[in-house]
């Protein structure tokens, strides 16, 4: 059976995360969070100072990092030039500087043609923002995640405070929609639907609801192929 690209886009706090690695794991296929290819070159720059806006000094940064991932004990990471990052790409500061260093055509060019290159052969899921409009326009399967910003904000503050983060509510919820905002009105490759993309609305489906319906999209896929 042929191996399928599957493409999962959204904005943050939708589950695309969580979802795109038990599918994944379920379907037998690499996981490829691309959204943690940008907070790592985010938290590249951070380490060596660059500004967001110096676009130039971007470039040059990405044509020096290796981004690497691999799964340990049932987790995924990932890393920076062989060092584990995979909590400190995730803080609230690095998630408001990821938007802007995304807008950096050439961060974003770079990256691409990394993604690109993982996943041409199929058996991937990748999860982002512009997978099935940019990334991989021909994907096999795509699917666009929504919630309402408020739901969004909450998962992420109970999901910091979980990890022992001082964080407040409604700044949370602010930084959400200041994502949004920053991954919408980009110039470079914005936040969009793709036309023939499947929306699951998240805001009062859990985990096990969304991945039903995911399977579903899927199975009804090669259905249909095997009869063409």
């Amino acid at each position: 059976m042929k191996k399928l690209i599957i493409a999962i886009d959204g904005p943050s706090g939708v589950g695309k995360s969580t979802l795109s690695k038990i599918l994944s794991h379920e379907l037998g296929y690499l996981n490829l969070d691309t959204g943690a290819m940008y907070r790592t070159v985010a938290l590249a720059a951070t380490r060596r100072g660059i500004d967001a806006g110096d676009y130039a000094a971007l470039q040059a940064l990405c044509d020096e990092i290796v981004i690497g991932f691999a799964r340990k004990d049932g987790t995924e990471h990932v890393f920076l030039n062989g060092d584990d990052v995979s909590s400190a790409i995730r803080t609230p500061e690095i998630s408001l500087l990821t938007a802007a260093v995304a807008a950096c055509p050439d961060v974003r060019e770079a990256m691409v043609a990394r993604q690109r290159e993982l996943g041409a052969g199929g058996g991937v899921v990748l999860e982002g923002r512009d997978i099935g409009t940019v990334v991989f326009p021909d994907a096999d399967v795509k699917f666009f995640l929504k919630a309402s910003a408020e739901v969004r904000g909450q998962r992420r503050f109970l999901e910091l405070r979980a990890k022992g983060v001082d964080v407040d509510l409604a700044r949370t919820i602010a930084e959400v929609e200041a994502r949004d905002s920053a991954d919408t009105n980009r110039t470079t490759s914005p936040l969009r639907k793709a036309d023939d993309a499947v929306v699951i609305d998240t805001t009062e489906l859990d985990i096990p609801q969304v991945l039903e319906r995911m399977f579903a999209v899927v199975a009804d896929h090669r259905g249909r192929a095997q009869q063409e």
